[in-house]
């Protein structure tokens, strides 16, 4: 009791003689690969010239990262990249999807079929229309990460910045020949929070914020997008 009284008197007449010394702190080391760097997704937004069949066969976090990190899996966070990573890639103007469920090709021809017997009131002829994918895409979480830094300071209190990491791998494997075109991108999410020495809620970790893994799935996206399209470009795939 009577150092914590001395710290709070310590602390109060430094901040009256305007000092402001660092106490402490906890610094985590920020690395990031060249082909993780941010990249400028804009210049291949502006496209309206022919698009590519695509079938996603995997998309969202794999049983590796949901061990590491279960809270991830408590929370149903792997549905919500999924549905990120669809209407983003839908947003580029350059696929088409098409569907890889069993259950709903089945349908398809179950329809086709009762069409051409005469026993359905529209008809449908699917001869000719079927659309088969160009490429079959992958995009798999490889890497989640959360890291915190401290600074306790005499005069400004406790600083803390919780940095979430969310690395993305997108695959394209084309249909005809096997060949692949890879691309990832690392995105960062950050959450600050200031607190005096006083404050009670010093001893409260930052709790888990969902919207972070939707910031950085969404700057993941942008730099792995941007570095396949760059890829696909260069081979020909599109024009610009």
């Amino acid at each position: 009791m009577k150092s914590l009284f001395v710290l709070l008197s310590f602390c109060l007449l430094s901040s009256v003689a305007g000092v402001a010394q660092t106490i402490g702190s906890t610094k985590t080391e920020d690395f990031k690969a060249d082909f993780e760097k941010k990249k400028d997704i804009s210049q291949f937004m502006d496209y309206d010239g022919p698009k590519k069949n695509i079938q996603i066969l995997k998309c969202g976090i794999g049983e590796e990262v949901y061990e590491m990190y279960p809270e991830l899996k408590e929370k149903r966070v792997g549905l919500g990249v999924a549905n990120i990573v669809l209407e983003y890639l839908d947003n580029l103007n350059r696929f088409e999807f098409t569907e890889d469920k069993t259950e709903i090709k089945n349908r398809m021809v179950k329809q086709y079929q009762a069409s051409q017997a005469g026993i359905s009131e529209n008809k449908i002829d699917g001869r000719g229309k079927i659309k088969l994918a160009h490429y079959f895409v992958e995009i798999e979480v490889y890497d989640y990460s959360v890291s915190e830094d401290e600074t306790i300071n005499l005069k400004d209190g406790i600083k803390d910045n919780l940095v979430t990491r969310l690395g993305l791998q997108v695959r394209f494997t084309n249909a005809e020949n096997g060949t692949i075109i890879a691309a990832s991108g690392l995105g960062e999410a950050k959450t600050n929070r200031q607190l005096t020495l006083l404050s009670d809620a010093t001893i409260d970790p930052i709790k888990f914020n969902q919207s972070t893994i939707s910031i950085s799935t969404k700057k993941a996206l942008d730099i792995a997008c941007a570095n396949i399209l760059d890829k696909m470009i260069k081979k020909g795939v599109f024009a610009k």
